[in-house]
C-alpha cells in the first residue's frame, strides 16, 4: 500500500504514478517492505558536469550511499536491487575510478546486501572514450560496458531465469536435430556431467550475465515526439531492453517495480509493457513531463502531444493528469 504523503502525482497510467521531487524524501514515505523491485541507473560519478546533474567523484560513493540506505527499508524480503554504473576515469588520467566497487563494496559491508550476481551490459554502439586517451593519444580501448550489481536481502531473492531465456545458437539447433553426431553423454574435465537430456529443447538457452544491448533508440515513441515538438530528449537513456530483462527475470505480474532516478521514465515504460505496476521518481519536471510520450497512444498527434507536455510541465502540485494512453488529457 503506498502512502497518500507521496503527494500528488505528475501523471499516471495502468500501471504506474511518476512523482516529481527528491527521491531521498520521497522514499521516506513508502511502506516498509513494499517494493519488489527497484531499478535504476544513477547519474555517474563522471568528471564532467552534465545537463542531468551529477555529483563530484569525491563524494559519490557517500551520496548514492545515502539513497541506498532507505532502499533497502523499502525493498521487501526477497526483492531485488539492480543497480547500472557506468565506468569513469580519473580526473586528467588515464586511470580508471573504483568508485563502482567502492559503492558495491560499502553496499555489502555496511547494508547487509548481498551480491546476488554481477553483470556486464556491453553497448557495442557505444562511441570511442575518453577522448583524450582514446582518439588522440591512442593508449587505451574504447570504455563499452556498465557494470550492472544484482542486489538482495537474502541469498535466495525472487527469480526465475527460465523466463528470459535466449535464443538457442545455430550449432545447439543442429545438435538437437542430431545428438548423436555431435555430442556423446559422458563427464567432462569440468566436472559436467552431460547426459543424453542435454540436447532436449528447453524454449531458449540461459543467458549469460554479459548482456549485449545496443543502445540506439532512435525510432520509438518518446524519440519522435520529443524531435517533433522541439523537446530535448534525455541525455543518458538506457535501452528499454536492459529493465525490461530484469523485470522479466526477478518480477511477477501485479509486483511493484520502483526507479529513484527516473530520467526518461524507461523503465516505467518496461514494466507497463508487461503489466507490473511502477512508481518513478525524478527531479526535473521536464524530464519527467517527456517521458510521458512513451505511454502516449500511437493516435496522439504531435500537437496534443506537446499540449499534454506543457500541461505537465505547468502542472500545479495538487493535480495530475491520469490515464495517459487515454485521449481525454485536454
Amino acid at each position: 500500500m503506498l502512502s497518500t504523503l507521496l503527494g500528488t502525482p505528475l501523471y499516471t497510467t495502468n500501471y504506474g504514478s511518476a512523482y516529481i521531487g527528491d527521491a531521498l524524501e520521497l522514499l521516506e514515505h513508502l511502506e516498509s517492505e513494499s517494493i519488489d523491485l527497484v531499478m535504476t541507473s544513477p547519474p555517474f560519478a563522471l568528471q564532467r558536469e552534465k545537463d542531468y546533474g551529477n555529483v563530484e567523484q569525491k563524494d559519490y560513493v557517500d551520496w548514492l550511499f545515502s539513497f541506498c540506505k532507505k532502499l533497502y527499508r523499502v525493498l521487501k524480503p526477497e526483492g531485488s536491487f539492480v543497480i547500472d554504473l557506468g565506468g569513469a576515469y580519473k580526473s586528467k588520467r588515464p586511470v580508471r575510478s573504483l568508485y563502482n566497487y567502492r559503492i558495491l563494496i560499502k553496499l555489502c559491508d555496511e547494508l547487509d546486501f548481498r551480491l546476488a550476481e554481477e553483470f556486464f551490459w556491453y553497448n557495442p554502439s557505444k562511441l570511442p572514450s575518453p577522448i583524450e586517451w582514446v582518439n588522440k593519444r591512442k593508449i587505451r580501448a574504447k570504455d563499452s560496458v556498465n557494470t550492472i550489481w544484482w542486489l538482495s536481502k537474502t541469498d535466495f531473492p525472487k527469480a526465475n531465469v527460465s523466463k528470459v531465456l535466449v535464443p538457442y545458437s545455430e550449432r545447439m539447433k543442429k545438435l538437437q536435430a542430431n545428438p548423436e553426431k555431435y555430442y556423446k553423454p559422458k563427464a567432462r574435465p569440468s566436472g559436467h556431467d552431460i547426459s543424453s537430456a542435454f540436447a532436449n529443447d528447453n524454449g531458449g538457452a540461459i543467458p549469460s550475465n554479459l548482456l549485449q544491448i545496443p543502445n540506439t533508440e532512435s525510432n520509438s515513441r518518446y524519440m519522435q515526439l520529443c524531435k517533433a515538438a522541439g523537446i530535448a530528449t534525455h541525455p543518458a537513456r538506457f535501452p528499454q531492453k536492459l529493465p525490461a530483462f530484469f523485470i522479466d527475470f526477478l518480477t511477477d505480474p501485479g509486483d511493484l517495480v520502483l526507479d529513484i532516478f527516473a530520467g526518461s521514465n524507461t523503465t516505467g515504460a518496461a514494466a507497463e509493457a508487461v503489466e507490473r505496476n511502477w512508481l518513478a521518481f525524478e527531479q526535473n519536471p521536464a524530464y519527467l513531463a517527456a517521458s510521458a510520450f512513451r505511454f502516449m497512444d500511437v493516435n496522439q498527434g504531435v500537437d496534443e502531444a506537446t499540449k499534454i507536455f506543457q500541461k505537465l510541465l505547468l502542472m500545479p502540485e495538487n493535480e495530475h493528469i491520469a490515464g495517459v494512453r487515454s485521449k481525454t488529457l485536454l
